[in-house]
């Protein structure tokens, strides 16, 4: 259930999210969504791509620390309100987001919103339950 978002640890030195990105790029991988957060001394970029096995494989060639993780993918309205909404449900539900971000990619008018959850089994039912439009992939 969910989709696969790749995690690359990255130090957190000039040219580093360049050499990331170039080495997808080299491999003919396509971003679907993208994240970094930062501390002082590194980063961690989160992904999601087209083909995930052959960008994990491009990104450990080239020396970097990737993982996997699933994650849940959520098309909302594009409008005032939807994501509140959203939040809302997982609060009245009392699901634990770890963290989300957005993707630029969807249908005109709908924003897709990646969520990691504390409980993946329960907030996917939740959201199946509630009639709200999961993304296998996109």
């Amino acid at each position: 259930m969910g989709i696969k978002q790749i995690s690359v640890f990255l130090e957190n030195t000039t040219g580093r999210l360049s050499e990331a990105t170039g080495t997808l790029a080299q491999a003919g991988i396509n971003l679907r969504a993208i994240s970094i957060a930062d501390t002082a001394d590194f980063g961690i970029l989160r992904l999601i791509v087209d083909k995930t096995d052959e960008a994990v494989n491009a990104l450990n060639s080239a020396g970097f620390t990737t993982r996997q993780t699933s994650v849940v993918a959520v098309e909302i309205e594009d409008v005032p309100g939807s994501l509140a909404r959203l939040m809302e449900l997982f609060q009245k539900s009392q699901i634990n987001i770890e963290y989300l971000y957005a993707s630029l990619e969807g249908q005109m008018g709908k924003a897709v919103v990646i969520f990691k959850l504390e409980d993946h089994e329960k907030g996917f039912r939740i959201l199946k339950e509630n009639g709200l439009t999961l993304a296998e992939k996109f």
